[in-house]
């Protein structure tokens, strides 16, 4: 499998919707994480990322304008011990809460399933990070309607054992734009991480697509301390 560029794969794709890349630095120091939001509609512009404690969650930028929040306000990132946890919903508090009590990262997302927003049907997508002694791992997951069909979920998790230096896994969404919009398929795609964090973010902020970005959230991970850095960029200002 070829590593792809991340800003080849954003700019030749107008609505990838939410998506997460993980991995590990070129230096082989950080453990690496991104989670961006797209947005068609008014309700999903007009949010924007606000830091909560150790995570971040989405906030109403304009709370006039915000309409139906249960779709689009939510913790992207929470970070529970040593593991960090993104995803694209409030999958993030299920994943939180069921793994410290002691349940694992795939049985936490058996109790959840795609989203309920005919005909689209977004995927859920979740990522967990390990950082423990020097030590990194991490895993992903999709939970997807089968072939847009809502009375059965496909459910996937892909884990990496020592990623190796200045490689990554993506996965978004969906695949392109459209009317339904069509769920991502196949394997997290393979990406280089090139770069500081301040380098990355500029890459992503400025490979979307200029009218549909919303916000994006990077942070580094110091492997040997759990010492961490983050980057939020909102386009409501």
């Amino acid at each position: 499998m070829d590593r792809l560029s991340l800003e080849k794969e954003l700019k030749g794709n107008s609505y990838p919707g939410r998506g997460i890349v993980i991995g590990k630095s070129q230096d082989g120091k950080y453990a690496v994480a991104a989670y961006f939001i797209m947005g068609r509609s008014v309700n999903s512009r007009n949010r924007i990322f606000v830091e909560d404690g150790e995570g971040i969650r989405t906030q109403a930028f304009d709370p006039a304008k915000m309409k139906d929040p249960s779709l689009v306000i939510y913790a992207p990132v929470r970070v529970l011990g040593n593991k960090t946890i993104v995803t694209n919903g409030d999958q993030t508090d299920t994943i939180y809460e069921l793994m410290d009590r002691q349940q694992t990262f795939e049985q936490a997302l058996r109790t959840r399933e795609f989203e309920p927003d005919a005909p689209n049907y977004t995927p859920r997508i979740s990522g967990i990070m390990h950082v423990e002694d020097g030590r990194y791992n991490y895993a992903l997951s999709i939970l997807k309607s089968s072939n847009g069909d809502p009375a059965s979920c496909s459910r996937y998790t892909f884990a990496y054992e020592a990623p190796l230096d200045g490689e990554g896994r993506f996965i978004h969404t969906y695949m392109g734009d459209g009317n339904p919009l069509p769920s991502f398929e196949g394997e997290p795609k393979l990406v280089a991480i090139e770069g500081s964090i301040d380098e990355l973010a500029a890459q992503l902020w400025e490979s979307l697509n200029e009218e549909n970005k919303v916000s994006l959230f990077v942070r580094y991970i110091e492997i040997a301390t759990g010492d961490y850095e983050t980057r939020i960029l909102n386009k409501n200002q």
